[in-house]
């Protein structure tokens, strides 16, 4: 069992509420994903006070998140992934816990650019309504038969640039269910840096470069599908290395 670090108090920090924000809320945009542990992120958290605001609604900045992936039965978006696939997309419906609602949103990447559409929809469900499917086969221009499989959870800080236009999501205490299996990681942190464009100024992205972490583009769901799914043959030879790299956090429980 490997032991839960406790993260450092995020009181010193300036808070900025939900309004605020939105203002920065780039659906349209950049991202830079980091892994990292929660020593390193214990580490570098003071550091980052003088560059960042943290969200705050209703005296809590640590919010909970659950997820409910989509997916073909053959797993096409996540070997859309795996294949290195510069147009790729993901769905699910997420429950933004602390707040109690529910949105089915729908992310593509297109050369490293992404796009987010989401609607409000009432909670998890296992077939998309027509409606819902509508608008995924809209947004993709692709008629594909969706069916739920992975579910995560996970806790989040969100940080507001203080001077440049990005939004930081730190996410940790990460467990993912698919079927009757369930893995969790209690030291790992996806940190992921959204920009409108990739500025490697950004504070946060040069404390990454000083600790020697470099970009890393596993999503939560390929790290899911890849660990509960690999001894049914799905293919994550092109994902080795990063497997490796979490092996080396000492991430699993």
């Amino acid at each position: 069992m490997t032991e839960t670090t406790t993260l450092l108090s995020l009181h010193p920090f300036e808070g900025i509420s939900l309004v605020d924000a939105n203002r920065v809320s780039l659906m349209n945009r950049m991202d830079t994903k980091f892994t990292l542990d929660k020593s390193t992120l214990n580490q570098i958290l003071p550091l980052l006070q003088e560059h960042y605001f943290v969200l705050e609604i209703d005296e809590r900045r640590e919010m909970r998140y659950e997820s409910l992936y989509f997916d073909d039965s053959n797993y096409r978006f996540y070997l859309d992934h795996h294949r290195g696939r510069t147009r790729r997309a993901k769905v699910r419906i997420r429950n933004y816990v602390d707040s109690n609602l529910f949105f089915l949103e729908i992310k593509c990447k297109n050369k490293g650019r992404t796009h987010k559409v989401r609607v409000p929809t009432d909670s998890f469900h296992n077939h998309l309504t027509p409606e819902e499917q509508r608008l995924v086969n809209e947004t993709l221009a692709s008629e594909i038969g969706l069916q739920a499989n992975l579910s995560n959870g996970f806790k989040r800080i969100t940080m507001i640039g203080k001077t440049m236009n990005e939004r930081l999501t730190l996410d940790y205490d990460l467990r993912f269910t698919l079927k009757e299996e369930s893995i969790e990681f209690p030291t790992l942190v996806v940190a992921e840096l959204k920009q409108e464009r990739i500025n490697r100024l950004s504070p946060f992205y040069c404390l990454m470069k000083s600790h020697q972490i470099r970009p890393n583009r596993l999503s939560k769901y390929c790290i899911g599908i890849m660990e509960l799914m690999n001894h049914a043959g799905l293919k994550y030879n092109r994902f080795k290395s990063r497997k490796q790299s979490l092996k080396k956090l000492n991430v699993y429980a």
